[in-house]
């Protein structure tokens, strides 16, 4: 009988725990999407961005612009193929701009289109920006951008080693991580090992 009695009350602690559970999980839920709906601290920041770009370069110059929930609410400005560079240029030496760090530059394979994304930050602004753009995976190809950031010399060759990314305007685009004799990209999602059992 005391076996019995214990057992049912384990069961009632357990059921009480788990309803209280459940009730903090909907409070956690309700917190979480008030915070969702909340404007980023980072907007004002976009809407800078944007508005001087395309005060100076047109409204076609970007895709899209948003702020990365994921990625620390960054500003991000989604711009064409044809205007990257003219918008990169544009970032770095406009006044009000002034992004004169590149401090990450990588590549993406989606499958259907490749994605180099690009983050900045202004020194003298003390703010961040990200831009990318979507390009053809069959013929990954866009301007480099180490003219205007030394600093992205390494980066477009991991890009070209691991992606077959091209960068033309590339003072020495070359594989860096694997030999020049390697088949293939591994990272690009339909890459199969030349040898398997290696």
């Amino acid at each position: 009988a005391k076996a019995i009695a214990a057992a049912k009350a384990k069961a009632k602690a357990a059921a009480a725990a788990k309803a209280k559970a459940a009730g903090a999980g909907k409070a956690d839920d309700t917190a979480a999407q008030a915070a969702a709906e909340q404007p980023s601290p980072n907007q004002p920041y976009l809407d800078k961005y944007v508005k001087v770009i395309t005060e100076h370069l047109g409204a076609d110059v970007l895709e899209d612009s948003y702020i990365n929930k994921l990625s620390k609410d960054v500003p991000t400005l989604v711009v064409k193929p044809d205007t990257y560079f003219k918008v990169a240029q544009f970032l770095k030496y406009n006044e009000q701009l002034g992004f004169d760090y590149l401090s990450e530059l990588h590549g993406t394979d989606f499958v259907t289109h490749m994605e180099v994304y690009v983050h900045l930050y202004s020194y003298k602004n003390r703010q961040s920006v990200a831009f990318k753009v979507k390009i053809d995976r069959n013929e990954p190809t866009i301007e480099s951008l180490q003219p205007l950031w030394a600093g992205a010399e390494w980066p477009e060759c991991e890009a070209y080693d691991l992606l077959g990314i091209k960068f033309p305007g590339h003072p020495d685009l070359r594989r860096i991580l694997l030999g020049e004799d390697w088949v293939g990209y591994p990272l690009r999602k339909d890459y199969e090992p030349y040898d398997v059992e290696v």
